[in-house]
């Protein structure tokens, strides 16, 4: 069973998960109206990924007692300056989710949910890929700039950088 304060954090997370999803969707749907239907297509996939691991939360807290709740999420921001400020953007919000999954960790601990500190471990990982994976991408796009040709071969095999390490 959850106490009170997890469940409360739990649900919290739920909403940040939520927010990240709309908020690659967001960034899916700039950069295909910009010409680029690769980098598109990755932040399509994170979309995907995040509503995923909103699901495990609240499936999660459910199965722990719990009652999740299904948030409303505030718009996403719907321009971006710039592909690189678009990715900045995505390392900053994983930044912040990060952040968010070490609270949980550390909330566990203290309650001693050793059930809840095993399940969020896998979260932990997760987001040290995914804050590994938007830095490479940021030094990519350091070395090719922001315009050119260089961005375009960059959309064209952007796919082939995700999952890799």
């Amino acid at each position: 069973m959850l106490t009170e304060k997890m469940l409360k954090t739990l649900n919290e997370q739920v909403k940040k998960e939520a927010y990240a999803s709309h908020l690659y969707l967001a960034m899916a749907s700039w950069v295909e109206n910009q010409g680029f239907e690769g980098i598109a297509e990755w932040f399509y996939a994170q979309s995907e990924e995040e509503r995923v691991h909103m699901m495990k939360f609240i499936r999660y807290i459910n199965e722990r007692g719990g009652h999740a709740i299904v948030p409303v999420i505030e718009e996403p921001p719907k321009d971006f300056p710039g592909i690189k400020a678009a990715f900045e953007a995505s390392l900053e919000h994983e930044q912040m989710v990060s952040g968010a999954i070490n609270d949980i960790v550390a909330l566990a601990l203290h309650e001693k949910d050793f059930a809840t500190n095993n399940w969020i471990q896998w979260f932990v990982e997760e987001q040290r890929e995914e804050e590994d994976s938007v830095q490479r991408i940021i030094d990519r796009l350091e070395i090719i700039g922001d315009h050119g040709h260089g961005l375009y071969v960059f959309d064209r095999d952007i796919m082939a950088m995700r999952g890799t390490h």
